[in-house]
């Protein structure tokens, strides 16, 4: 089973990474203010992606679905990466570049599978 894992960036900032089983990240969040904010984006993950559809952006003919969704799109790298869009519209996470569509659509099956996951304990939660 997968984890979720929030970290303070250089800037002082929040943001939370779930984590598949083996430990690879799936999903990175945005930057949070506060740490109160990524667990609010964690329950929206976890709230979003179990039933989210997917929309593939890169197809020549796109069917658009409701959110919340997986839209799937082509970077300026020429990589395969997938965003998961919460029924307000706003993206809650990001995935890594893709090198084909087959592990992308992949990459959203473990987020799916994982979203249920737990949030990593801090070290002063653990005490």
């Amino acid at each position: 089973m997968g984890k979720y894992v929030i970290k303070v960036a250089a800037n002082g900032k929040y943001h939370f990474n779930l984590l598949a089983g083996n430990g690879e990240p799936i999903l990175s969040s945005q930057m949070y203010a506060a740490r109160k904010g990524a667990i609010k984006g964690i329950r929206s993950v976890m709230k979003n992606a179990p039933e989210a559809e997917v929309v593939d952006l890169t197809a020549k003919e796109v069917v658009p679905a409701k959110n919340p969704k997986f839209e799937i799109y082509e970077g300026k790298d020429g990589k395969c990466y997938f965003r998961l869009i919460a029924a307000n519209a706003k993206a809650i996470g990001r995935s890594e570049g893709y090198n084909s569509m087959a592990a992308c659509k992949n990459g959203i099956k473990s987020v799916k599978k994982n979203a249920e996951a737990e949030i990593e304990k801090t070290k002063k939660e653990k005490k």
